[in-house]
């Protein structure tokens, strides 16, 4: 619908609403381009459309695919984690499902065959005894499932083990092997892709430079819709150089881990090797370290199969051109023209270069003069920037004839006459290119033209920012840090906020204005110094003339008898004294 309604030959006014007679045109246009068969340019919007909602980078499809993988063991992970077992029976219910776990996480065998849960039992019975299951159930739930990541490790590696010393492992496939066979052959695969377009490319751009220069093939060409065949071959060969561009990638990636697997199994072996006791620290990282280098190789065979599986789904979108130019036809309608490759037409201008002085105001980069030159970011998809709007082709631009700088963004050309046709008013040119997207309305992909139709952003960016196969900008996250106080404070303690104290200053300051300082010198005083004494202060003195004392002496005990009389008429009295002595005291 944005197609339709973008394309000036359709005279649709966006900037008012649509009347209902808009609206059936709109729907008539549309079915009629849907059901429109044989143009290639809905094959290629076809092929952009499935390519944006299918493809995914190495970093999205991993993650992806582990994150499904984690979904799948969430179950599992959660019927562990939850349990409490009390008696012998359901402890050994528990071992059963950890080894399920294990066996489910590292993908080497199937759960059905007793051969590899034994290998499974035999290998975690190593690291991990029934008995301490115990100490298993009684940790937190977050370190449970941490402790099964890293027992599924440690078990990988020692099947892993295992297998290279002949101790079992028949079931697990040789990675390594596969990967040697397959991803020469997906490359190959890719390669073929390639050299069809490429050879398809280079024959519709002959026939159609022959239509412009020759009045009677452009009567006889124009109804073949060459420009739309050649823009379908040209996204087709952008895709398959993505995906061949991963292929290489994941190539390079296989190399390194075979080597260090390699590596850190000589290093287990020569660890092992005849002891009857190893130390842990020793062998667990070994054996992680190859769990995890093993991981990797299963998500090489994942990459590998998704490449495989797009490249295999592009070509259906390639079809069209053997219904549209059989063989025989393209043929005869090449009959006596010369077909240039890409290659060939970049050598023919290699000697020809933009000379600066014949302009003032325009920026031109050079190899020699521009850093990272190679990794400019290039306009059009690196197509010529003259030749997609005046001729409605796609020819390489050739840096080596000079990248103009124009308004932050750079283009290339095809000669050196188009560089300086273009260069005379850039403006002018770029608006053409983008008309002429808007009459083929796959060039905007195809030549990166989402900053100029921002409202066509493919679904996948729409969806997801970070998914899009050609962003409309370039963007990154950037922070910068400063120290809070570079300079030592600078206080200024004289400083007043309030204006009423302000005044009060301001009013000392008149007033001081009219006051004059008086000094005057008498007789007495002049030629005179100040003196000083010092003294030795007096201090505290005291004495002690008296001392308290005191003694004891015993209290007297007089007893005296006989005072009241008795029977006789004389009295006779007995003193007795029970005073103690004083030295007894």
């Amino acid at each position: 619908v944005k197609a339709v309604v973008l394309d000036p030959r359709n005279y649709f006014n966006v900037d008012r609403i649509f009347t209902k007679k808009d609206v059936q045109d709109l729907i008539q246009l549309c079915v009629t381009k849907l059901l429109d068969t044989t143009n290639p340019s809905l094959s290629t919007i076809k092929m952009q459309v499935y390519f944006d909602t299918n493809y995914a980078n190495r970093a999205e499809l991993l993650s992806e695919q582990h994150r499904v993988l984690e979904g799948r063991l969430a179950p599992v992970v959660r019927d562990i984690t939850d349990s409490h077992p009390h008696v012998q029976e359901e402890m050994e219910n528990v071992y059963q499902k950890i080894v399920s776990y294990v066996l489910l996480s590292s993908g080497l065998g199937s759960p059905t065959d007793i051969e590899v849960v034994r290998e499974v039992t035999a290998a975690l019975q190593s690291v991990f005894p029934q008995t301490e299951v115990i100490t298993f159930i009684s940790l937190s739930k977050k370190n449970k499932e941490q402790q099964l990541k890293n027992l599924a490790m440690l078990v990988t590696g020692i099947q892993l083990y295992n297998k290279e010393c002949g101790k079992g492992g028949s079931s697990i496939d040789d990675l390594p092997a596969i990967l040697n066979e397959a991803i020469p052959s997906a490359t190959w695969m890719i390669d073929e892709g390639l050299n069809t377009c490429h050879m398809l490319a280079h024959q519709y751009t002959a026939l159609l430079e022959s239509m412009q220069e020759d009045l009677h093939r452009y009567t006889q060409l124009s109804s073949f819709k060459l420009k739309e065949a050649l823009f379908n071959v040209r996204q087709y060969e952008a895709f398959l150089c993505i995906l061949l561009s991963d292929a290489i990638t994941s190539a390079q990636e296989v190399e390194k881990m075979k080597v260090q697997f390699a590596t850190t199994m000589e290093q287990l072996k020569n660890t092992v090797q005849n002891n009857v006791s190893v130390d842990t620290k020793e062998v667990f990282p070994l054996f992680v370290a190859l769990s995890n280098l093993w991981t990797s190789f299963q998500d090489e065979m994942l990459l590998l199969s998704f490449l495989t599986n797009m490249t295999n789904s592009l070509q259906q979108f390639l079809e069209i051109h053997s219904q549209l130019f059989t063989e025989e036809v393209l043929t005869s309608l090449l009959e006596g023209l010369s077909v240039k490759s890409d290659e060939e037409r970049i050598r023919e201008t290699m000697g020809t270069r933009v000379n600066v002085s014949d302009f003032k105001n325009q920026e031109w980069l050079f190899p020699e003069t521009t850093d990272n030159f190679g990794q400019l970011l290039i306009q059009y998809h690196g197509f010529c920037a003259h030749a997609i709007g005046v001729k409605g082709l796609t020819l390489p631009g050739n840096p080596a004839i000079g990248i103009l700088k124009h308004k932050e963004r750079c283009y290339v050309f095809s000669s050196k006459e188009a560089a300086y046709i273009f260069a005379q008013d850039p403006d002018k040119f770029i608006q053409l290119n983008v008309e002429k997207a808007k009459e083929h309305v796959e060039l905007i992909q195809l030549l990166e033209l989402h900053h100029q139709f921002e409202y066509l952003a493919p679904c996948a960016q729409a969806r997801n920012a970070d998914k899009c196969l050609m962003k409309p900008t370039t963007k990154c996250d950037s922070s910068t840090q400063t120290d809070t106080h570079i300079l030592p404070p600078t206080i200024v303690t004289s400083y007043e906020w309030n204006e009423w104290e302000l005044r009060r200053k301001a009013i000392k300051l008149a007033n001081l204005r009219r006051k004059i300082t008086h000094a005057m010198q008498t007789d007495l005083s002049h030629m005179r110094r100040e003196n000083s004494t010092q003294v030795y202060l007096p201090k505290d003195v005291s004495t002690q003339t008296k001392r308290d004392n005191s003694s004891n002496v015993p209290r007297p005990q007089i007893f005296l008898e006989g005072l009241r009389g008795g029977s006789s008429l004389t009295t006779h009295m007995v003193k007795v004294d029970l005073t103690r002595a004083v030295d007894e005291t």
